[in-house]
C-alpha cells in the first residue's frame, strides 16, 4: 500500500469533553459493572493459543459496552464512519472512521485500556478487532 493508503491515513479524532464532564449516571454503572470485561467485539469470531479475532457492526445509535483491552491488539475498520468514545481517564472523543483503516495498540504490563464506542453516523459502522495473546498480560477469561 502506498503511503496514502487508508491504513496510513491519520485517525481524525477530537476530544469533545474531558473530566467524565456530560457522563450520565448510566454511563458512570456501565463503566463500574464492566471493568474487567474482555468482550473487545460483539462476536468472538476465533480463538487460538496465539489471538482472538472479534467481529462488531454497530448500527446508527448502537453501542458497544464498555470492555477492556489487556492484550496487543490490530483493529480493522471494514466502513467508513463515526464513533464516540469514552475513556476511562474521563475523556471523550469523537472519531472519523475510513474503511480499510487500521491501527495497532500495544499494552504493556499491567496496563490496560478501557472505553466504549457508540456509532454516531447514519450508516453501520464495521471492524476487525485481532488480539495477540503471549504478550505481557493474560487473557481476560471470556
Amino acid at each position: 500500500m502506498g503511503s496514502d493508503s487508508p491504513s496510513h491515513s491519520p485517525l481524525s479524532s477530537t476530544v469533545v469533553a474531558e473530566g467524565f464532564d456530560r457522563w450520565s449516571p448510566a454511563l458512570k454503572t456501565d463503566f463500574d459493572n464492566n471493568a474487567h470485561n474482555g468482550r473487545v467485539g460483539q462476536s468472538l469470531l476465533k480463538e487460538t493459543d496465539s489471538l482472538r479475532i472479534w467481529e462488531t457492526h454497530l448500527q446508527p445509535g448502537e453501542r458497544i459496552s464498555v470492555h477492556r483491552h489487556v492484550l496487543p491488539y490490530h483493529w480493522i475498520a471494514l466502513t467508513d464512519g463515526q464513533a464516540r468514545q469514552h475513556n476511562s481517564d474521563g475523556s471523550t472523543r469523537e472519531i472519523s472512521y475510513v474503511r480499510g483503516q487500521t491501527r495497532y495498540f500495544d499494552v504493556a504490563a499491567e496496563r490496560y485500556h478501557l472505553h466504549d464506542l457508540k456509532n454516531i453516523g447514519d450508516e453501520v459502522l464495521s471492524f476487525l478487532t485481532i488480539e495477540t495473546k503471549g504478550g505481557p498480560n493474560e487473557p481476560i477469561q471470556l
